[in-house]
């Protein structure tokens, strides 16, 4: 049972994951979902978010939880299926020992979370393609997506994040995101409500000089000092202008010369009756 508080939490929650998914198409009617589930805050809330929606959702579609037990020591492997089996949802866990291939790769200092991503995202995608899966729900919330769009920009000079529906390089599956509306603090508090059992990621949460965590700090404190700039900065991604930025491959820049001798020749003509003496 959940406060009134949590229930009204909820009823937003539901609400912006039900806008993201409608915008996106993110879920038609006969979608097998892999759920990837980690066992962190925002996986739980995307779980028991679309939980929700599938029972009360006008078409039918199947959701499967996956976890994927990368070996990290001390994981605690029961939490999961317990609490998915107390739930009655259908699920699966990937034992793949990701962990010791980090840990040896990567020297002590570095950053581990690009390998560690590349290979739990090869060990998800192998899983989804040998079980017909027709999407793959990623936890993703609307703070990650910002946060990668500056990551991209400071440290990649590229201007790009995380879409909110993405095709896989190869084109064999679709990633969703359905918490793409959801700001991060919402979550942490339904998932407080909630008392989801939490279990904290031993790579990605022992590694304080991550840019990432640089970016996320940035952020708070520009947050702090100018409340709704994180919001202000993800609705920029939703209203891209192509014509305004600088990237030859997004806009014909080379067009336009063309389209201005067009446009003054079809105006001429008005230009002329406008200057033109009236007659008596």
């Amino acid at each position: 049972m959940i406060s009134k508080n949590a229930k009204k939490l909820q009823a937003q929650l539901r609400g912006l994951v039900g806008k993201a998914i409608a915008d996106y198409s993110m879920i038609e009617a006969g979608d097998r979902v892999m759920v990837c589930l980690s066992g962190g805050k925002d996986s739980y809330t995307m779980m028991d978010m679309l939980l929700s929606l599938q029972r009360s959702a006008p078409i039918h579609f199947e959701l499967v939880a996956v976890n994927l037990d990368q070996k990290q020591p001390g994981f605690p492997s029961e939490v999961l299926p317990r609490y998915l089996a107390e739930l009655g949802v259908a699920f699966h866990v990937i034992e793949q020992n990701t962990y010791s291939v980090v840990k040896r790769v990567i020297p002590d200092g570095q950053t581990m979370c690009g390998l560690c991503s590349r290979l739990r995202r090869g060990a998800l995608y192998r899983y989804a393609a040998e079980n017909d899966f027709t999407k793959i729900a990623l936890g993703h919330h609307r703070d990650d997506m910002v946060e990668t769009l500056l990551l991209n920009m400071f440290f990649g000079g590229r201007l790009k994040a995380m879409p909110p529906k993405l095709l896989s390089d190869d084109r064999r599956h679709i990633v969703i995101r359905p918490l793409a509306y959801v700001a991060e603090r919402l979550i942490s508090r339904y998932a407080a409500a909630r008392e989801f059992p939490i279990i904290p990621c031993t790579l990605c949460g022992s590694q304080p000089n991550m840019q990432r965590l640089a970016v996320k700090n940035m952020l708070a404190e520009w947050e702090r000092q100018f409340p709704g700039r994180t919001e202000s900065i993800f609705s920029s991604l939703c209203n891209v202008s192509g014509s305004q930025l600088a990237d030859p491959g997004l806009f014909d820049f080379a067009g336009l010369d063309k389209l201005r001798t067009a446009m003054a020749v079809t105006a001429t003509p008005c230009l002329d009756d406008a200057l033109a003496p009236a007659v008596s």
